[in-house]
């Protein structure tokens, strides 16, 4: 067993993990912070989304050891201090990007890492900026609008496929 370290969502978080243990299973089963989602385990589906050190990373293909000393940021870290949605994740209720909700953290994750290093992309970036993200309810469509309208960017032109 290893201790690992690391600041999750703005607290301090440690735990005694074998070396084959995945940041997502040390994030839910030790942290109990269940909204990073396993899918797939094969890095396929991109449910897993975090942000460690400031980069999206899909936490199934991460080892928490990978993650020692790091900054780690999960979808419970995402609301306002108040507890109300964040802009993204507002729009994607707003712009009923969800159905079931199990691609949604992965892909709010996702939205959060696209808008910080474009803060006004186009439509073809968002679609290109989550291939690695699947949602088999929406189609894609109004996740797309989400991310558009927290972007700040107008939607009604965006077309419905």
């Amino acid at each position: 067993m290893t201790q690992v370290k690391m600041t999750v969502n703005g607290k301090d978080a440690s735990g005694d993990v074998e070396g084959r243990t995945l940041l997502a299973q040390f994030l839910r089963d030790d942290l109990g912070l269940t909204g990073t989602h396993i899918g797939c385990d094969t890095s396929q589906c991109g449910a897993c989304v975090v942000h460690v050190n400031g980069e999206a990373v899909k936490a199934c293909t991460m080892l928490a050891v990978e993650a020692d000393g790091a900054e780690v940021a999960t979808i419970e870290g995402q609301a306002n201090a108040d507890g109300s949605l964040n802009v993204i994740q507002q729009a994607f209720q707003d712009h009923h990007g969800l159905q079931c909700g199990f691609c949604t953290p992965g892909m709010v994750m996702s939205a959060a890492a696209l808008l910080k290093e474009n803060p006004k992309p186009t439509e073809a970036d968002v679609r290109h900026y989550l291939d690695g993200n699947i949602c088999r309810c929406t189609g894609y469509h109004n996740i797309v609008k989400a991310i558009m309208a927290a972007s700040g960017q107008d939607v009604s032109a965006i077309a419905a496929e």
